[in-house]
């Protein structure tokens, strides 16, 4: 082995992640003479190595779930943040360049590959370091494997195809040109992925500790592989991207970077790695039991509506002794730690960077009576999505896209329901609670994930950590209508659709926002659902919906060969748990038996089950389906009218400020100019320009 200092053996490596002396993230810890020899030979530094390669994976850039002012992928057509700089208008009309909106993609570029180079030299040297046992090094060795696949996935994700690093590293001696690397194709960036995550799965443990559950395990590795080969049998990745998509992602040669030709294969390697996740008996969706008595903040359970498949047993067959709103709810908020979640395969814990989930909570909180930003919204479309509590669609479901292309089986034209709940009708509406008085009728008997999910107009926000020496009340109805304190009233501090969020929000949150900017001290912790086991589940049943035929696929360690097809009974097993566990019936055996019907309410059930964790605008492009859905109008309440006329207020309106558009460049996020400039190989994405 060379011994070289640290500074030396990684300046190949950063003319790719970004080609400055500040991003020589070793020199915090090491001396420029320190080798590679010294740092892996003491076990402090050894392992502060690793931990700065999670570091990484800790900070805003790398983030799935994020508030405005980081990277902004958690904001698609379901919900939307407004600013007094209008910066999601910004966003969704495109008009950003380069740098992205405020430089994202150059961190995300640099960051990523920083992280890449810090986990491939742990994973070079740390057989050098005997200070670790043969199963304490298999095991280091496997997390910087995971660490890396995950730095190269988001990568992947946001910039599609992307250059794949070789394993033993670059030589820093080669000049600038030799060292310059293409961009690899998708299909090698999967298959690459694929194959690192088994690998790092042989090593990892099954579970882990307390103190180490922000740390991967089997299960994870295995649950990334099966989201990667999703994305690498989805129509953008397998052979069916617009003409013009494909045609524009090539490299320098003219090779095309997405696949040109559909291959089913790729669903049945999708379905065969979430069997394999199944397969290991380690996860189940988190469930919160039955509550006879409660309170306001915590109210008894809200029985579904009678369904002869699920209301009489007991979970996991059945709702009958659990609570579906408050199983949703504090899957979310903070209520249950990581290390007691079943569901949870993987976690950044508390290592979310400065724009986590609390500062998100901070911009969804009410600006009034929860002292938060109050800017964070939910549109029409995401409103409709949720189910009536009888598994029905609420009538004039997306009434307002009517005719509109690749809509069909997606909306009704029925009247919405209207008028207002009466005193003496809240008995007949228990999921409004007692101050449920005024509410609009289109958001009764709504589906258990509504309530814990959506900000309605009159919905109870309980702010139970606030002071009456602050003259906070707890246990308030919060209104929208134009010059309510939480309205529009010619400030930036309103939802514009007139539809708040309540997704990750505690009955204890409350910010203090109006005093102190960024004030998060009385907001819950909330781990990061980096990966759930719910989409392990909906991974498996949206694979096997796109077979034709049968196929034979080895599982991940080769220990036996899963045969996989289309069928139903299959496909329940990966829906069922979620209907159940969400207390709505399951679908219908004319939509299991149709692949365009189960196709339509498979996105469906991911619009509402994943809202808010940084799926949605990944999934429309890999669907294919961004170019309608984000260029169809944004609707929402009409938020400019007061309550005198409260039936308008609710009719939904199109958001002039939350305008909509689709165009080639908005498939991918750009390449920053500096890293083009640094790789002579480097192509640009579609729709954006190379520097001059």
């Amino acid at each position: 082995m060379k011994r070289i200092t640290i500074l030396l053996s990684v300046v190949g490596l950063i003319l790719i992640a970004g080609g400055c002396k500040k991003y020589l993230d070793s020199d915090y810890l090491f001396d420029e003479r320190m080798t590679t020899e010294d740092v892996f030979s003491n076990r402090d530094y050894t392992e502060r190595w690793l931990a700065r390669a999670y570091y990484f994976l800790g900070t805003n850039a790398m983030q799935d779930v994020s508030s405005k002012k980081s990277v902004m992928f958690n904001f698609a057509d379901d919900m939307y943040y407004g600013d007094e700089n209008d910066e999601y208008a910004r966003w969704r009309k495109g008009q950003y360049d380069e740098n992205g909106l405020s430089g994202e993609n150059k961190g995300i570029w640099s960051t990523g590959y920083q992280g890449i180079r810090q986990a491939t030299v742990f994973i070079n040297n740390i057989y050098l370091n005997q200070e670790f046992s043969d199963f304490e090094r298999e095991d280091l060795k496997a997390q910087a494997r995971f660490l890396r696949a995950y730095f190269y996935w988001v990568l992947l994700r946001t910039f599609g195809p992307v250059p794949i690093l070789p394993d033993e590293g670059i030589d820093y001696t080669k000049s600038y040109d030799d060292i310059a690397l293409p961009r690899n194709t998708y299909e090698e960036c999967i298959n690459y992925l694929a194959g690192e995550l088994v690998e790092a799965a042989k090593a990892l443990p099954m579970s882990r500790g307390i103190q180490q559950i922000a740390k991967p395990t089997r299960g994870a590795a295995l649950a990334l592989r099966a989201r990667v080969l999703l994305f690498g049998a989805s129509p953008l990745y397998n052979g069916k991207a617009p003409a013009d998509v494909a045609a524009a992602l090539v490299d320098k040669q003219g090779k095309p970077l997405l696949s040109t030709t559909y291959d089913e294969s790729k669903w049945a390697r999708a379905a065969a790695a979430a069997k394999d996740v199944m397969d290991l008996g380690r996860y189940q969706l988190y469930v919160s039991y039955r509550r006879t008595t409660g309170d306001i903040a915590y109210p008894a359970t809200v029985t579904p509506p009678h369904d002869a498949q699920f209301s009489d047993n007991n979970w996991p067959m059945g709702w009958r002794d659990i609570d579906p709103f408050e199983s949703y709810r504090s899957l979310f908020n903070g209520t249950v730690p990581a290390f007691q979640n079943p569901e949870l395969i993987f976690t950044r814990g508390q290592n979310q960077g400065g724009e986590n989930i609390k500062v998100m909570v901070m911009h969804q909180l009410p600006r009034l009576e929860g002292k938060g930003y109050n800017s964070h919204g939910m549109t029409q479309k995401q409103v409709d999505a949720y189910y009536m509590n009888d598994g029905k669609d609420i009538p004039g479901m997306n009434n307002m896209y009517a005719g509109r292309a690749n809509y069909e089986g997606r909306y009704n034209t029925e009247a919405r329901p209207s008028g207002l709940v009466k005193q003496e009708e809240l008995s007949n509406y228990p999921e409004l609670g007692p101050l449920g008085v005024d509410v609009h009728k289109q958001y009764v008997q709504r589906e258990p994930r509504f309530y814990a999910s959506v900000g309605y107009n009159g919905a109870t926000w309980h702010l139970l950590n606030g002071e009456a020496s602050r003259e906070e009340v707890n246990n308030v109805q919060v209104f929208y209508y134009r010059g309510y304190a939480n309205g529009y009233k010619n400030t930036t501090y309103w939802p514009r659709s007139g539809v708040g969020i309540k997704k990750y929000v505690h009955p204890n949150d409350i910010s203090n926002t109006t005093v102190t900017s960024y004030d998060d001290s009385r907001i819950e912790d909330k781990p990061d659902p980096a990966i759930r086991y719910t989409e392990v589940l909906l991974i498996y049943a949206e694979a096997l919906n796109e077979l034709n035929g049968s196929h034979t696929v080895e599982a991940w360690d080769g220990s036996k060969t899963h045969t996989i097809s289309r069928s139903v009974a299959e496909m329940k097993q990966g829906i069922q748990p979620v209907r159940i566990r969400a207390g709505v019936p399951d679908y219908s055996e004319e939509v299991y038996n149709d692949a365009d019907k189960f196709r339509i309410k498979l996105k469906r059930e991911r619009q509402i089950e994943m809202f808010a964790e940084g799926h949605r605008y990944f999934d429309l492009r890999r669907w294919a389906d961004a170019p309608d859905e984000e260029s169809a109008p944004i609707y929402g309440c009409n938020a400019l009218v007061t309550d005198d006329r409260k039936e308008l207020f609710h009719t939904p309106v199109a958001i002039p400020s939350l305008p909509s558009i689709f165009t080639l460049k908005m498939w991918f996020w750009p390449i920053h100019w500096d890293e083009l400039r640094r790789n002579k190989e480097l192509t640009q994405n579609p729709g954006w320009t190379m520097p001059e």
